[in-house]
């Protein structure tokens, strides 16, 4: 949820993704690069929904979910973030419950249908289009 097209929203863990990052970042608009990193957590959500699924995979699942939406909360909260005031606090809040919701999912056993469900809204407000085309 970044406006300025200089940073990823999300830090890969090795050299050849970071490498492939930086190509990324001077290629493709900060838009394009959050809808790809919410493709990929939102996948590997739908990847872990299988009741036989290893719960490892679905903690890995949801870690890396609410990391991507700590590190959204961060950049929103910071002073140069160039969104409006009330969106901002709007996706912080919806930040702060999917902080909450990955705690039900991985301590209570709820389902990972909210989280997915959330993740494609974003993903629909970042690429309009890529959603309607589906």
């Amino acid at each position: 949820m970044q406006n300025s097209t200089s940073d990823s929203v999300f830090s890969a863990p090795n050299g050849a993704r970071n490498a492939y990052g930086s190509i990324i970042r001077h290629t493709e608009s900060a838009r394009d690069i959050e809808y790809r990193v919410f493709e990929q957590v939102t996948a590997a959500l739908e990847a872990a929904l299988p009741e036989n699924t290893h719960f490892t995979q679905k903690i890995r699942a949801v870690h890396d979910n609410r990391a991507l939406w700590q590190t959204l909360a961060c950049d929103l909260a910071g002073e140069d973030n160039g969104l409006p005031a009330a969106l901002r606090a709007n996706l912080i809040s919806l930040a702060i419950w999917v902080t909450r919701e990955s705690d039900r999912v991985l301590i209570q056993g709820a389902t990972l249908h909210d989280l997915i469900s959330i993740n494609y809204k974003i993903m629909q407000g970042l690429r309009p289009a890529a959603r309607d085309a589906n």
